[in-house]
């Protein structure tokens, strides 16, 4: 519940969202499988494909645009002209976003995957995708934010995979991920869209008192407020 409503990430409805978004022109989503003869790699094909995977990327694209950013203005919006996933035989993170719009997905992962693969997949790729279209205060934004605001997007989207954060846990408001993800859906619930809001700041540059100017409150104040919400 944010926002006194739910989303539910329409994650078997790639075309619910149009691929085009408030008159821009399409952009051009690529999948390109470099590791078609592993195992992960023929799974990718035969369970998730290159069909479905560009769909649900144009999708995550609109919601990004639409509903997590409130990016209505084309002028606001990160502009690229492609996005390229990349299914590739590494070791590490399941998925990594690199470059300016580029997103590596790990063999690894898809052979390892049990249970709904395109379920999960479309989680990773709201996590991924968001790093394509945030704001990074132009590389001087912490990571720890940068990785909870992607987690947020995932949070938003009611698309969390077992094990995510519930709401109180963590030790830093940084943490990053899934922690800093629950503490921006709390920050959202005191000022309506304050992550929209937040990413619209960091278009060049970061302060930590982006908080305060949006809450009237510092960012540790609301952490610990945060926490004794929660007991913690």
């Amino acid at each position: 519940m944010i926002n006194g409503s739910p989303f539910i990430f329409p994650m078997y409805l790639p075309n619910l969202l149009p691929i085009s978004f408030h008159g821009i022109t399409a952009l051009e989503y690529r999948v390109i499988n470099i590791a078609a003869a592993t195992p992960g790699g023929i799974r990718f094909n035969n369970k998730i494909g290159h069909p479905f995977t560009k769909k649900i990327m144009g999708t995550i694209n609109n919601y990004i645009w639409s509903v997590v950013f409130q990016q209505n203005d084309p002028a606001d919006q990160k502009q690229v002209d492609s996005v390229n996933t990349y299914i590739v035989e590494f070791d590490g993170a399941a998925g990594i976003a690199w470059g300016n719009n580029n997103i590596n997905v790990i063999t690894i992962y898809i052979k390892d995957l049990v249970g709904d693969l395109k379920w999960q997949f479309t989680s990773l790729m709201l996590h991924e995708m968001t790093h394509v279209f945030q704001w990074n205060g132009e590389g001087t934004t912490p990571s720890g934010l940068i990785e909870g605001i992607a987690d947020y997007t995932v949070l938003r989207a009611n698309h969390m995979q077992w094990g995510f954060a519930n709401p109180g846990d963590g030790d830093r408001w940084d943490q990053g991920y899934a922690v800093t993800s629950r503490f921006l859906e709390y920050c959202d619930g005191i000022i309506p869209f304050f992550v929209a809001k937040l990413n619209k700041l960091m278009r060049v540059t970061y302060d930590v008192k982006y908080f305060e100017d949006l809450t009237g409150k510092p960012v540790d104040q609301l952490w610990h407020e945060y926490k004794a919400k929660y007991g913690h």
